[in-house]
């Protein structure tokens, strides 16, 4: 994933039996998939669709922080 310098975070959910990527800095922006590969492929698509959603709302695009302010 090299469009984007947003911040990602990857787990693997026993209960849905894939990995989540969450993108902290775009509230509600997630994605899954069967690897890790796969699960970067789908977000690069959501974060897309995540900014071309806020454009036509009129909503601003948070700046990518690239790292984390706390753990």
């Amino acid at each position: 994933m090299h469009k984007y310098k947003y911040e990602v975070i990857i787990y693997w959910s026993s209960e849905d039996e894939t990995f989540i990527a969450e993108v902290p800095e775009l509230p509600g922006c997630a994605a899954d998939g069967a690897t890790h590969t796969e699960v970067l492929s789908n977000l690069e698509t959501i974060i897309d669709e995540w900014i071309e959603t806020a454009h036509e709302l009129g909503r601003p695009i948070p700046e990518a922080k690239g790292q984390l302010m706390f753990a």
